[in-house]
């Protein structure tokens, strides 16, 4: 039997799969990828997050307000987003976090509209962490040019739930920082890409307990197919490589990926 896998980040909602969501979901279960997390970034894509794991049994969905759309989100978002997470196939929130990569002065406006931005997305980020301790959910994170503030805003939360960061492209020395929480890091295939050297050297020391793998699909596929769509099915190529570059089998891989993302999302508090 070969060795299964899971996409623990995906964005099957996203228009580049409109016309053929179940070949893809098709093709990921015959790549041997099991289960798959589709993210909501907005309460409207994650009602559409959680239509999708409703169609398929091996999908399920994580609810949240992605931190470069919070100029989109009302004042008080808790209420929606509860009610989503009601839902038996809701396993985490997210994806939350900060995210200063597209401040407004860089299109043109002032540095106090960059506070008042940065201010708003770490209290759309609050919001969501104080929900997920509330109900026993774990966190999706997403942070760009903005590690500092994020682990300064979910430090205080590290007694109360766990959080993944998603997407991680960091030192090796942040990937300590974030396991002295208690967290995890996922990465993608950029891990495959040539000039992420850095990315390879965090994903030698991180303990395979401590990490996941994800797609981030449409975005990041994976050599030999970067630059074209990606898929949930490429983690099974996602994972090859990260074996080769950890130096274990594709079995050992597996069962320590697996096992971390069953306790992660599967296991409510």
């Amino acid at each position: 039997m070969n060795p299964t896998f899971y996409d623990t980040h995906a964005h099957l909602d996203f228009p580049e799969f409109a016309n053929d969501i179940p070949e893809v979901v098709r093709r990921a279960n015959e790549a041997g990828i099991t289960k798959i997390i589709t993210i909501g970034t907005t309460l409207e894509k994650s009602r559409r997050a959680i239509d999708l794991a409703e169609t398929f049994p091996d999908v399920y969905a994580a609810i949240g307000w992605h931190p470069s759309h919070v100029t989109e989100a009302p004042d008080e978002i808790s209420a929606d987003i509860r009610a989503l997470a009601m839902h038996p196939k809701v396993v985490a929130i997210g994806e939350a976090g900060l995210d200063y990569s597209r401040l407004p002065s860089a299109s043109g406006g002032s540095l106090d509209e960059d506070r008042l931005y940065r201010e708003r997305q770490k209290r759309i980020f609050r919001a969501q962490l104080e929900l997920a301790s509330e109900l026993g959910l774990n966190m999706i994170i997403h942070q760009r040019d903005a590690f500092a503030d994020t682990i300064q805003e979910i430090t205080p939360f590290a007694t109360k739930l766990r959080a993944v960061f998603h997407c991680f492209v960091g030192t090796s020395a942040d990937q300590r920082a974030v396991a002295a929480l208690g967290f995890l890091v996922s990465f993608t295939g950029i891990a495959t890409f040539k000039n992420a050297a850095t990315v390879r050297e965090t994903l030698k020391t991180t303990p395979p307990d401590g990490l996941m793998l994800e797609t981030d699909c449409p975005f990041l596929a994976p050599a030999p197919h970067r630059g074209k769509r990606c898929e949930p099915a490429y983690v099974s190529l996602i994972a090859g490589f990260v074996a080769r570059e950890k130096g274990c089998t594709l079995d050992e891989l597996s069962r320590a990926t697996c096992a971390t993302a069953d306790e992660f999302f599967w296991k409510r508090k």
